[in-house]
C-alpha cells in the first residue's frame, strides 16, 4: 500500500516506520530537522531492548513534495494517516487538498489517529465522508531527538471505525490488514463516535487541571477539591454523550464503558481514589499534553477538542457543561497570556472557586 503520514511526530513516525518495515511505500511529512536527521541516520525506533533503523521510506518537509513524489512514482497514495495536533488539522487538510489538485492526484482515504473530537468532521467536510476513517491509538511514545522514537510500552493498539454509512466493512478491513501485517494490534469498533468520545474521556482526565495548576496529575488528584472538579467534568461529558446517544466503550485495559454508570452516579469519596489510580497508571509522573503546549509557549492547544468539544455538544443537546466551559476558558486564556500562568501555578483554591462558581 502507498501510505502518506501527515505529521511525523512521535505517533506518525512510529506508525509510518512500522508500515515501512513491513513493505509498504511510506512517505513521512515532517519538520526540516526531522527530515535532515532521518535522511542522515534513518528512522530509529527503540522498543524494549532493541533499536530498529528504518531506511525504506521517504521523508519530505511539505505535502507538495509528497505529491510530487507520488507523481514521480506514477502511483498515487492509497491512504493518508493524519497525526498532526488537532489545532493544525485545518491547515494540513487545506495544504493536502492543494497539493493533490496541483499535481492531478486523487484523494486517498484519510485516517485520523488524532485525539479529541472534531478532526474527522474536518476531513469529511473537505474530502467527503466516504474518504474518512476514524481512528485512535494508545501508544506511549517519546521523541528524545529528531528521528529517534522510544516506545515505552511493549504493545499498543490502534482503534478503527467507519465514519459514515456510505462505507463498508471492507473499507476498514483493508486498513486493518495493513496495520496488523506491520505488527500493530487493531481493534475495530462498531461505532466511530463511541470510540472517539471514549478516547476523549481518557484524554481529558487530569489534563486541563494539571495544565492550569502546573502540577502532575498524581499531585492534583491528591486534593479532594481538584478530584471533585475532575469528577464533575467527567459527569458533564457522560451526560452529553447520553443525550447524544453515544455509548462509551471499553478500550484496552480501561473499562470506560463498564465504568460509566459508576462514574456518573457513585459517591465522590468512592471515585476519588479510583480516578487517582487510573491517572497514575495511565500517565505515571508525566505531564499531560495541555501543560506541555502551555510550557512551550504555544498559543494553540487541544483543549477546544477535549473540554471545548463537550461544551459544544452540550449546547446542541441542551445539557449544561459549566465545569468544562470554565476549564476550557482558563486554558485558552493562559495560552493567550502566558504571564498569567504564575497566578494559577499550584493555586488549587482559585481553580476550585472558579469551577464551583461556574457550576
Amino acid at each position: 500500500m502507498k501510505i502518506l503520514i501527515i505529521g511525523a511526530g512521535a505517533i506518525g513516525s512510529l506508525v509510518g516506520g512500522k508500515l515501512a518495515q513491513s513493505g509498504n511505500r511510506v512517505t513521512l511529512v515532517g519538520r526540516p530537522r526531522f527530515v535532515e536527521a532521518v535522511r542522515a541516520q534513518g528512522l530509529r525506533i527503540h522498543q524494549g531492548d532493541q533499536t530498529h533503523v528504518v531506511t525504506t521510506l521517504d521523508v519530505v518537509s511539505s505535502l507538495h513534495e509528497a505529491a510530487v513524489l507520488a507523481v514521480e512514482h506514477l502511483d498515487p497514495y492509497d491512504l493518508a494517516i493524519l497525526t498532526v495536533k488537532g489545532y493544525d488539522t485545518g491547515s494540513a487538510l487545506e495544504e493536502l487538498s492543494l497539493a493533490l489538485s496541483d499535481n492531478g492526484l486523487p484523494a486517498p482515504r484519510i485516517l485520523s489517529l488524532q485525539n479529541g473530537v472534531g478532526n474527522e468532521d474536518a476531513v469529511a467536510t473537505l474530502f467527503g465522508s466516504r474518504q474518512t476513517l476514524a481512528g485512535t491509538i494508545t501508544a506511549p511514545v517519546e521523541t528524545p531527538e529528531p528521528g529517534l522514537i522510544h516506545v515505552t510500552k511493549p504493545t499498543f493498539v490502534i482503534g478503527l471505525a467507519r465514519w459514515s454509512a456510505e462505507q463498508t466493512e471492507a473499507d476498514v478491513n483493508a486498513v486493518q490488514r495493513v496495520l496488523e501485517a506491520a505488527g500493530i494490534r487493531v481493534t475495530v469498533y462498531a461505532d466511530a463516535h463511541s470510540m472517539k468520545w471514549t478516547k476523549l474521556l481518557m484524554n481529558m482526565i487530569g489534563n486541563a487541571t494539571s495544565a492550569i495548576l502546573a502540577e502532575p496529575p498524581a499531585q492534583t488528584f491528591a486534593d479532594p477539591g481538584i478530584a471533585d472538579i475532575e469528577i464533575a467534568a467527567l459527569r458533564e461529558a457522560l451526560a452529553v454523550m447520553a443525550a447524544a446517544e453515544i455509548e462509551p466503550v471499553n478500550v484496552e485495559k480501561y473499562p470506560m464503558g463498564s465504568a460509566a454508570p459508576l462514574l456518573r452516579y457513585a459517591p465522590k469519596f468512592v471515585l476519588r481514589p479510583v480516578l487517582r489510580q487510573i491517572v497514575g497508571g495511565a500517565r505515571g509522573g508525566k505531564m499531560p499534553s495541555l501543560f506541555l503546549d502551555l510550557e512551550r509557549g504555544k498559543t494553540d492547544n487541544e483543549v477546544d477538542l477535549y473540554n471545548g468539544a463537550i461544551v459544544r455538544q452540550g449546547e446542541r443537546n441542551g445539557v449544561p457543561t459549566p465545569v468544562n466551559r470554565a476549564l476550557t476558558a482558563i486554558v485558552q486564556e493562559l495560552a493567550r497570556t502566558p504571564a498569567a500562568r504564575a497566578e494559577w501555578r499550584g493555586n488549587h483554591q482559585r481553580l476550585i472557586r472558579q469551577c464551583t462558581a461556574s457550576s
